[in-house]
């Protein structure tokens, strides 16, 4: 029995990833747990286990007396010395217990207490198992997708999280059984377990795939400064080449788009914009505002995040992009407050209805 009670713990450690040292201090816990039931409160016990030699033998102290008045707390000197030629009176003597006669009461309180081990094992090592992968992108089998909510359920190495709706790129549709790239944001270590956070649309999963795709950032020739993103429709990242001999868009788009390409696939399509990061406002941020042209750029003066940039009339409608998105996206990449005009300081014809094109747009910061 005993032999077969370390391989089961070996298999144990093999499937579900729980050493066996943990489960063996759990079994010593619970059978600590079945002499204090089973021994009217004694739980003074000496447990030795050798999963080498398949030893496991349990003992429960008692101390020696001239009369035993509670037998699970004493013993006599005669069969103390039975135990042990030595025994004085008042020493303490282990007596071999057989785990059989704990009784039906104390042997389920063991396996309870061995069951809850198990599931703080399997939810130490979920914690141990993320926290390694928190901020990296990560390969995961989906095992099943929630009709009614789109939630996907994923495994990732031998442990399961929850991709919500809200964290899967618009317009991507994920089956059971396919393999995906998620971004593991955080850990959180909470009273119902750990929970992992994990996402798709996160700004920092594009920033990881061009880290993977691009050997120049990886080798940090090539540095990532920002990233702004509406996820499922378009990315605005703005890159540095620490080398001059070495274009960062050149690098990042790759031969005849071949890079940004493969993200953009990953990423359901989802339009990527390329920018080249400058030191000066006035060059970056007419960068950001691309794919529109950019005729001048006026930070102001007294020191504020604030600018105005002027667009060609014809580019007016580029610059701020659908509802806003290219103006607020370029605005969060760079951490400016964009006021864009028309190169004529008219807003059309259609006055009313393009008027709110010349709100400002406002970053929060480089992400």
């Amino acid at each position: 029995m005993n032999t077969e009670l370390f391989e089961a713990l070996k298999l144990l450690e093999k499937e579900k990833g729980i050493p066996v040292e943990y489960m063996l201090s759990q079994i010593e816990k619970s059978i600590l747990v079945a002499c204090k039931s089973a021994y009217g409160g004694n739980n003074d016990a000496r447990v030795e286990m050798d999963p080498e030699k398949g030893k496991f033998d349990v003992y429960l102290n008692k101390e020696v007396v001239e009369e035993v008045f509670d037998p699970d707390y004493e013993i006599s000197l005669q069969d103390a010395r039975a135990i042990n030629a030595k025994a004085q009176l008042e020493d303490k003597v282990g007596v071999k217990l057989d785990p059989k006669q704990f009784g039906r009461i104390a042997v389920q309180v063991a396996r309870n207490t061995i069951r809850q081990g198990i599931r703080d094992g399997e939810k130490s090592q979920v914690l141990v198992e993320f926290q390694s992968k928190v901020q990296e992108i990560v390969s995961a089998q989906v095992e099943r997708v929630d009709p009614k909510t789109g939630n996907a359920t994923i495994r990732i190495g031998k442990a399961e999280a929850v991709l919500p709706r809200g964290e899967q790129v618009a317009g991507e549709v994920i089956h059971e059984g396919d393999t995906i790239k998620v971004y593991v944001a955080d850990v959180k270590n909470t009273e119902k377990g750990p929970r992992v956070i994990i996402s798709r649309t996160h700004p920092d999963f594009v920033k990881r795939l061009f880290e993977k795709e691009v050997p120049e950032i990886y080798d940090g020739i090539v540095e990532i400064k920002s990233v702004s993103r509406e996820a499922g429709s378009r990315t605005k990242i703005a890159v540095f080449s620490r080398d001059e001999n070495v274009d960062p868009r050149g690098a990042c788009i790759g031969p005849r788009g071949v890079r940004v390409g493969a993200i953009v696939n990953e990423l359901a399509g989802e339009k990527i914009d390329v920018v080249e990061y400058s030191e000066d406002p006035v060059k970056f941020i007419a960068a950001a505002l691309s794919p529109a042209e950019v005729v001048k750029v006026e930070v102001d003066p007294n020191g504020e995040k604030v600018c105005k940039a002027t667009v060609p009339d014809s580019q007016l409608s580029l610059a701020i992009g659908n509802k806003g998105q290219n103006a607020r996206l370029a605005a969060k990449l760079t951490g400016w407050k964009i006021d864009i005009r028309p190169e004529s300081g008219f807003f059309g014809e259609d006055e009313e209805d393009t008027s709110d094109k010349k709100e400002e747009y406002i970053g929060d910061g480089l992400e």
